[in-house]
């Protein structure tokens, strides 16, 4: 097996001289400027090829021109293999490429997310909020509530007393006795 560069290298090759070949040296007519190579992929082994095209044109034109690739595929095999130099020419397959199909797809879904958008832009245009049109409160803004503020208050004072007597009521444990520290007597 071939490694991935030199499968690489050999399928860029292939695109460029199928391209070529395509534009000026084959005389079918069904094979004319519309057809693009997009793409090629080569085994590892180098044996095959399979050569990725689309064609401008309807559904008449890509059938003429998979025709036309078909009919001029020993005629491209030769060129490449002239052009390669390997002891090998793989063998090429034609496989119309389904990317524009895709991207046709995927336009046609975002003109219609886009229409759909403008659609709500305009109905909400004229539109008005449901309530404040900016509900938030900032600071230092007139109206706010300071009796809330003020019920808040009133609650972390009576946090402030609940812990001032938990504090004392530590400290009120009593004081040390001297006898209670040891059993030594201190007067003795």
């Amino acid at each position: 097996m071939a490694d991935n560069a030199r499968a690489k290298r050999l399928a860029d090759l292939i695109r460029e001289v199928v391209a070529e070949k395509l534009h000026r040296g084959i005389k079918d007519p069904r094979l004319g400027t519309h057809v693009t190579v997009t793409d090629t992929r080569v085994t590892g082994d180098l044996r095959e090829a399979t050569v990725f095209y689309t064609v401008y044109g309807d559904e008449e034109d890509r059938k003429a021109a998979a025709a036309g690739l078909e009919s001029a595929k020993g005629v491209l095999r030769s060129a490449v293999g002239s052009a390669a130099g390997i002891k090998h020419t793989p063998s090429l397959t034609f496989v119309a490429d389904a990317l524009p199909e895709s991207a046709k797809t995927i336009d046609e879904a975002l003109a219609r997310a886009r229409a759909a958008d403008e659609e709500v832009r305009k109905a909400s245009s004229g539109a008005s909020y449901a309530g404040e049109p900016d509900p938030y409160r900032k600071p230092g803004e007139p109206g706010l509530d300071d009796e809330a503020d003020d019920a808040g208050d009133a609650d972390d004072a009576d946090d402030a007393d609940v812990s001032g007597a938990s504090a004392a009521s530590e400290s009120s444990d009593g004081p040390e006795s001297p006898g209670a520290a040891g059993g030594k007597d201190e007067s003795a």
